[in-house]
């Protein structure tokens, strides 16, 4: 009301509209603040409520610090304390039950060591094994505990190993109780005779109705092999066997076991029978096998055992597996070696005989397994055994090498002499329009002779693809007839002998290639004879080549497979015996040379010492050729031979033109002797051209010298000028169209005219007619 006042007072100016409006704004102010106030009120307690609990929170934190400052300075103290004694003690208490642990397993050891070694003393083996392995794990135990430094376990493990070893000793007697071997006193590989006084003894069965000493067999073998020595003694007992029963029946076909029952003993034997074959047949030796088997899984492998590791659905193992394990792989290789490679067939013929030893293998196995001796999935000797035809090819292509090394080996001067009628004949060929059936190509013989019908009416002459007559090795005649007939077997094999046999034919022909020339290289090299008879053999493998492949063309899909035809073999022959032949050439081409040397360059004709001499160089040369013109008769083929001969006469007579043409000064008496010189080349030397060992035959190749010796003609035209006058060599070069012109130069004519005659008006006027 005073504010309201006031204000009309101040304003007393303002009219009355304004007035009223001053006084709406006042009320609405006064209404503001009655609220603000009530606000305030209700406020103000609030707010003192919290003061209070600020200042209790505040008494709350000092006595938080009090207790916290409390608790560190004595609490936390006695806590680090009581957590030391707790560790020392929880120290303690694990090293008191290490201790008590060690003390129970020690306690455990000395038991077992107590009752093993009762046991051992009443021959209680399994128990005593049983007890002794126990104290071996107490043992064990003992010494798994890190820490300790305890002497005593060394004391422990030497005694377990003294116990151990008197067990096992015990044991092994017992064990040689049970098995006793009675052997020869020989040592090293077993004979006949010591398989006949080999024995075995099983007492593997006590006395009847006696109180025996001897343990039951199952107690000592399960007693071995807990303590792991099974593996050793089976060892043994195995190469015993193996050594003086399995091998000798193998090896020995009139070896026979012989078994002898006795109530306390069993007793294996041999006899032998006075009437053997050399070699058993499979089905007597799986016999033999078997019986020796069946008696000893009788009386000693039929045991079952718990061997540690092993062990079949039950956890149990006969020791009829634990010796087959030992065993088989070897006697499976010395049946396989010993017994079924002697009883492959060695021709397709016996192929079919061989099911018989198929399935007395198959049966023999089966034996085995049924005892526990061979596992199921052993099967080595049934697939050797079905696998026949891969055996019997190998076998084959064996000996057939085996053969054809031994007929390459062979000396090579045992021959036999190849005529045109006795090479072989193509097979008759299929019609025009017939196809090319197998059933209509009939190979013919090796040494089949005759026409060949070429199907149109038309013949070929018997000469046709022959080769010309010579003499080949009777080795290399075989080595060739040994591939004919094994082509000839192919043909009635399985398609995988065919091929082996095929594939055989072709080794054996790259095996000549390689053992021939190496195996008689000193011969060809120094014999003439032998390098002329190689070069035949070769020629004629090439010949037979040629139609080899021809004559089996029913097999050409096989031949394929293997390389095709021979054909492809040829060249590689006709190398072979042509490098061996003209490296013979140059050898006596160098002896022809060699022995031309000698004569002095037939210079000085008119001193008689080099007249002898080059007289002398002749004749070596003439008796050289004709001496190898003898080995060479009635071995080479004619065309051959004389063209071998022809070439060495032409190196001769090649040699003495080049020499007498070099010459500076011939004298008259110089001229006639080197003319007698050459004459004595021209009689004679036809004389080497004796291929045929008729004489009277050798007479037109004597006559056809200047077809074989190319240098015939120049010798002869250098004989005439010899012995010519200028006019007469000017007549015989007939300005180049003569004959002496078809074989010197103008050069070569001039030359020997200067060296014939002096230096006059006449030998220049013929020297100037001479170009």
């Amino acid at each position: 009301g005073s504010l309201v006042a006031a204000v009309l007072q101040h304003s007393g100016h303002l009219d009355k509209e304004h007035l009223g409006a001053h006084v709406g704004r006042l009320s609405r102010r006064e209404e503001v603040w009655t609220l603000m106030n009530n606000k305030y009120s209700e406020f103000l307690p609030s707010v003192q409520n919290r003061e209070d609990l600020v200042a209790e929170v505040e008494g709350l934190c000092m006595d938080i610090d009090l207790l916290k400052a409390a608790i560190e300075n004595e609490v936390q103290q006695d806590l680090n304390v009581a957590f030391t004694e707790f560790t020392e003690l929880k120290q303690q208490l694990e090293r008191d039950s290490v201790v008590l642990t060690v003390l129970k397993k020690l306690q455990e050891f000395d038991t077992a060591m107590k009752e093993s070694s009762t046991a051992l003393l009443e021959e209680k083996y399994m128990p005593a094994a049983q007890r002794l392995e126990k104290a071996r794990s107490s043992l064990r135990s003992v010494e798994s505990h890190r820490g300790f430094e305890l002497k005593i376990p060394r004391a422990l493990r030497k005694e377990l190993t003294v116990q151990e070893q008197n067990i096992i000793y015990q044991l092994g007697k017992e064990w040689q109780k049970l098995i006793v071997w009675k052997l020869p006193s020989s040592k090293g590989s077993s004979s006949l005779e010591d398989a006949v006084l080999s024995e075995l003894h099983l007492h593997t069965v006590p006395p009847p109705g006696e109180d025996t000493a001897v343990p039951p067999v199952t107690a000592v073998l399960q007693a071995l092999a807990l303590l792991g020595e099974l593996h050793y003694k089976l060892k043994d007992f195995g190469q015993l066997l193996m050594e003086y029963i399995l091998k000798p029946l193998i090896s020995y076909p009139s070896l026979e076991p012989v078994t002898e029952e006795q109530p306390d003993v069993f007793i294996l034997r041999f006899r032998s029978q006075e009437f053997a074959l050399d070699e058993s047949s499979p089905m007597k030796v799986f016999d033999k096998i078997k019986l020796v088997f069946e008696v000893l899984h009788k009386y000693l492998l039929n045991v079952p055992l718990e061997e540690p590791g092993k062990g079949g659905k039950d956890g149990r193992v006969t020791l009829a597996e634990l010796l087959g394990e030992l065993l088989w792989e070897e006697l499976s290789d010395c049946l396989i070696h010993s017994c079924l490679v002697h009883s492959v067939p060695t021709s397709s013929s016996q192929l079919e005989q061989y099911k018989e030893v198929i399935e007395s293998t198959k049966e023999f196995e089966k034996a085995l397994k049924e005892i526990e001796f061979l596992k199921q999935d052993k099967t080595a000797l049934l697939k050797y055994a079905c696998n026949v035809n891969f055996h019997f090819a190998n076998k084959k292509c064996q000996d057939l090498i085996k053969a054809a090394r031994k007929l390459m080996t062979s000396e090579i001067h045992n021959t036999v002499k190849i005529t045109p009628d006795s090479s072989t004949a193509l097979p008759e060929l299929p019609s025009p329009g017939s196809g090319d059936h197998p059933n209509m190509h009939r190979p013919s013989n090796l040494l089949d002779s005759g026409t060949v019908n070429l199907g149109s009416g038309s013949r070929l002459s018997r000469s046709t693809l022959s080769l010309p007559t010579c003499r080949i090795s009777s080795s290399v005649q075989q080595l060739v007839e040994l591939a004919y007939n094994t082509m000839e077997e192919a043909k009635t094999s399985t398609k995988f002998c065919c091929l082996q046999l095929c594939n055989c034919v072709r080794d054996i022909f790259y095996v000549f290639c390689e053992v021939v020339p190496k195996y008689h290289r000193e011969n060809l090299q120094k014999l003439p004879q032998l390098a002329a008879i190689h070069y035949n053999n070769c020629m004629f493998i090439a010949h037979h080549l040629l139609t080899l492949g021809h004559q089996f063309r029913y097999l050409s899909a096989l031949l394929g497979d293997c390389g095709g035809t021979f054909v492809d073999a040829v060249p590689d022959f006709k190398r072979l015996g042509m490098e061996c032949f003209l490296a013979q050439m140059q050898v006596q081409k160098q002896g022809v040379l060699d022995r031309l040397w000698s004569a002095r360059n037939f210079s000085n004709m008119d001193d008689d010492e080099s007249y002898h001499a080059a007289n002398k160089s002749i004749k070596q040369v003439l008796h050289q050729l004709k001496g190898l013109g003898t080995v060479w008769q009635d071995v080479l083929p004619v065309h051959v031979y004389c063209k071998a001969m022809g070439t060495l006469l032409n190196t001769a007579l090649a040699e003495i033109v080049t020499r007498i043409t070099a010459l500076e000064d011939i004298s008259a008496e110089g001229a006639d002797r080197l003319y007698s010189l050459c004459k004595i080349m021209v009689d004679e030397g036809p004389q080497v051209f004796t291929p045929l060992l008729e004489e009277d035959e050798n007479k037109k190749y004597q006559e056809e010298v200047p077809v074989y010796v190319h240098k015939w003609m120049t010798f002869t035209e250098l004989m005439i000028i010899l012995r010519a006058n200028l006019q007469e060599i000017v007549d015989r070069w007939a300005d180049g169209k003569g004959p002496l012109a078809e074989q010197f130069s103008a050069g070569e004519v001039k030359s020997l005219i200067r060296a014939l005659f002096q230096n006059t008006e006449r030998r220049a006027a013929a020297l100037a007619k001479i170009k």
